[in-house]
């Protein structure tokens, strides 16, 4: 993938973007906007598969995930206590029958409503990557 900074390019290593999506036919569009955006996705079927998946990737800066999972896990809770223990992962929400005014996200979350629109979620998720590689942040 080609980025612009400061007005040269600059080639960028395919990073990581973890997917927590429990319905595959919703998992199988965010791997596609994911490759879309030039990152490689990671993915994950449940919170508990996510969150083990965290423990041992220190690669990964930036989780997608629905904030309704099965078995009533609350997204914007799993959101908030990967902002807790991983402080350097950004977060992109998203949900049906939501707005998201209701929510109270974690610092460096956004929240996008379904049916998402791809170009919308590219450009956060390019733009995420790049605020976190200009700032260095490392793996807590």
């Amino acid at each position: 993938m080609l980025q612009r900074f400061n007005g040269r390019s600059k080639l960028l290593e395919r990073l990581p973007i973890l997917i927590v999506e429990d319905e595959p036919v919703l998992r199988l569009e965010a791997l596609d906007i994911v490759e879309a955006a030039g990152f490689e996705p990671v993915e994950a079927t449940s919170v508990e598969h996510a969150i083990r998946i965290l423990e041992e990737r220190t690669d990964i800066r930036l989780v997608y995930m629905d904030r309704d999972m099965r078995r009533g896990i609350k997204g914007i809770e799993v959101a908030a206590a990967i902002r807790n223990r991983w402080p350097p992962i950004e977060i992109i929400l998203i949900a049906a029958f939501s707005t998201g005014a209701e929510l109270e996200l974690p610092v460096r979350a956004q929240f996008y409503p379904q049916p998402v629109r791809h170009n919308q979620i590219i450009g956060a998720m390019q733009t995420m990557m790049r605020n976190v590689q200009q700032g260095g942040a490392a793996h807590c």
